[in-house]
C-alpha cells in the first residue's frame, strides 16, 4: 500500500514570532555599535540627497536612518523591537538629529505606496522570513525613480559561516530559506525581478576586531539574538562544544599573527533604481 504524506506547511507568522524574540534578546545595539561604518558607506553610495524622504527598514539602534539624517534627508527608521527604537532614538538626540522611529515589520510597511525617495536596509530585511514579501513591501513604498539600497551579508561570509556553525548545534526552523541569499545577485534578480533598474552590487569587507577568538565569542553570547538564544537552548555540554566550535571559526578566519583578532566579514551591497 502506498503512503502519501501532505506537503509541510511552514508558519511563517509562528517563525517571525520567534525571530522578534530573539533580536528582543541580547541588545543588537551593542553589535550596530561596531558596524556602523557599513551603514555610513551605503547611504554615500547610494547617494541620498538632503531633503529626501528615507526609510530604513529594520533599522535596529538607527544606524542607517541616523546616517541618512545626517546627510540632511527626512529619515525614517522602522523595527520591530522596541528597546532597539528607544536605543535609536537617544542616539539621534545626542547628535541633534530628527529622525522618526516606528514600531512596525518588514513585510508590512505601515506606509503608503510611493511615499518614499529612497529605501534601505542594512542586514535588516535579509532576515525577514517571507523573501517576497518583504521586497515586495521595499517597492511597493518607493517611489518609481527612486532608490533601494541594501546591505546583506553573503553566503560564504564570517556571519554565513557563524550561522551555519550556530545551526549544527541548534538546527533552525525546517523549510525558512536562508537570510544570506540576500547577499547574492541572483536572489535580488528573482526578488526585485522587472521592478528594478540599474541593479548594480559590490561586494565589501567589514572587519570585526576583538582582543582574541575567545572575546570574539563572549561578545557575541552576550548582546547578538541568535548566538544568545542559541547557547540558552543547549545543556553545559553542548553550549562548551559550540563555544568551542565559535573559537576555532574565528581563529580561522582571522587575518592577524598574534593575540588580537581580524575577522573579515563580506557583505553585499546593492543598489537599484524603482522602475
Amino acid at each position: 500500500m502506498t503512503q502519501t504524506s501532505e506537503p509541510h506547511t511552514i508558519d511563517l507568522g509562528a517563525v517571525k514570532q520567534r525571530q522578534q524574540q530573539t533580536w528582543a534578546s541580547g541588545d543588537f545595539s551593542m553589535v550596530g555599535a561596531r558596524i556602523v561604518l557599513v551603514a555610513e558607506q551605503l547611504v554615500d553610495t547610494a547617494d541620498l540627497h538632503a531633503g529626501w524622504r528615507v526609510l530604513d527598514v529594520a533599522t535596529g539602534s538607527g544606524n542607517a536612518a541616523i546616517a541618512a539624517a545626517r546627510l540632511g534627508c527626512i529619515a525614517v527608521g522602522l523595527d520591530y523591537v522596541p528597546s532597539l527604537l528607544d536605543r535609536a532614538r537617544r542616539r539621534a538626540s545626542a547628535e541633534c538629529l530628527h529622525v522618526e522611529f516606528v514600531e512596525g515589520d518588514a513585510e508590512a510597511l505601515p506606509f503608503p505606496d510611493a511615499s518614499f525617495d529612497a529605501v534601505t536596509s542594512v542586514f535588516g530585511a535579509m532576515f525577514a522570513p517571507d523573501h517576497p514579501r518583504a521586497a515586495a513591501e521595499l517597492l511597493r513604498v518607493c517611489r518609481p525613480g527612486g532608490t533601494l539600497a541594501l546591505a546583506s551579508w553573503t553566503p560564504d561570509s564570517f556571519i554565513g559561516e557563524l550561522f551555519r556553525t550556530v545551526s549544527a548545534h541548534v538546527p533552525p526552523p525546517p523549510g525558512v530559506p536562508s537570510p544570506m541569499l540576500w547577499g547574492t545577485e541572483e536572489h535580488l534578480c528573482r526578488l526585485f525581478g522587472d521592478h528594478v533598474e540599474r541593479l548594480t552590487v559590490t561586494e565589501r569587507t567589514f572587519t570585526f576586531r576583538f582582543a582574541s577568538a575567545e572575546e570574539f565569542v563572549t561578545f557575541f553570547r552576550l548582546w547578538y539574538g541568535p548566538t544568545l538564544k542559541a547557547f540558552a537552548a543547549l545543556n553545559d555540554i553542548a553550549r562548551d562544544a559550540l563555544e568551542s566550535d565559535l573559537v576555532e571559526l574565528a581563529e580561522q578566519v582571522d587575518r592577524l599573527d598574534g593575540d588580537a583578532v581580524a575577522i573579515p566579514a563580506t557583505y553585499l551591497e546593492a543598489l537599484a533604481t524603482r522602475r
